[in-house]
């Protein structure tokens, strides 16, 4: 099994056309997470995209509160964190708009929004 095989296999795979018209909505979805779920509610490719957005925001919000509370060593790792979570919204918007399918690095695995 290839390399790219193994990272997709939980991928799901969604119709051309839904793709098609919710690619604006996805990549917005990682600034906005809710955003596909109000404009393009039955869009599974949005909903897709809302759920990597949601976990990225959680993400952030958790490993902020986190790094804060923890001293020194955790007000040094904070900007790296930060750093690390723009590069995944860059990542999720970049394919949210190209209509790819693809999961976010560490935290995409999860589901949320079903």
């Amino acid at each position: 099994m290839s390399e790219n095989q193994i990272n997709n296999l939980d991928v799901p795979e969604f119709d051309p056309e839904d793709i098609e018209k919710g690619k604006t909505m996805a990549g917005l979805a990682y600034i906005l997470f809710f955003l596909p779920l109000i404009v393009c509610p039955d869009s599974s490719f949005g909903k897709f995209h809302a759920n990597q957005g949601l976990l990225l925001l959680i993400t952030g919000v958790v490993g902020t509160v986190v790094l804060s509370i923890i001293p020194i060593i955790g007000w040094i790792l904070l900007p790296l964190f930060s750093l690390v979570l723009l590069v995944f919204v860059i990542i999720g918007l970049i394919n949210g708009l190209q209509g790819k399918v693809k999961r976010l690095p560490l935290i995409g695995k999860f589901n949320i929004i079903k």
